[in-house]
């Protein structure tokens, strides 16, 4: 599940994620917030996003609220064909998740999704 609302005239973005048995659910309240600057005659795109709490989006039985999400995101055209791009990501998934899925995320789900991002930022343009 997945939308954004608008709420106090803030944009409040709702995401609820599957994880894998026996794990349960994970669900996001954030804000985001994009912005194109120029500098000096670079265009630079940044996207910012943080957890927020409100009222309207309470939470859930059996999945887990992930309280603290932040995320910055900085993408450059080098110009040419490519892109460099800069990404800070943190997030606490709370709960109980077992050590092994933990070492196996370190070790190759965050490799694997890295790859993944690159193969579609290829295919973006087809």
């Amino acid at each position: 599940e997945l939308y954004e609302e608008t709420y106090d005239g803030e944009k409040v973005i709702y995401w609820e994620v599957k994880y894998p048995f026996p794990l349960s659910n994970r669900d996001y309240v954030y804000i985001r917030e994009c912005r194109e600057m120029d500098v000096d005659g670079r265009k630079i795109w940044v996207v910012l996003a943080q957890s927020v709490s409100v009222p309207q989006c309470p939470e859930k039985p059996g999945i887990t609220r992930v309280k603290s999400y932040k995320q910055s995101l900085a993408i450059e055209s080098d110009g040419k064909t490519g892109s460099k791009v800069y990404m800070y990501y943190f997030d606490n998934p709370g709960g109980m998740i077992p050590s092994w899925l933990v070492n196996w995320a370190a070790k190759s789900g965050v490799p694997t999704f890295l790859k993944d991002m690159q193969k579609a930022c290829h295919n973006y343009a087809k």
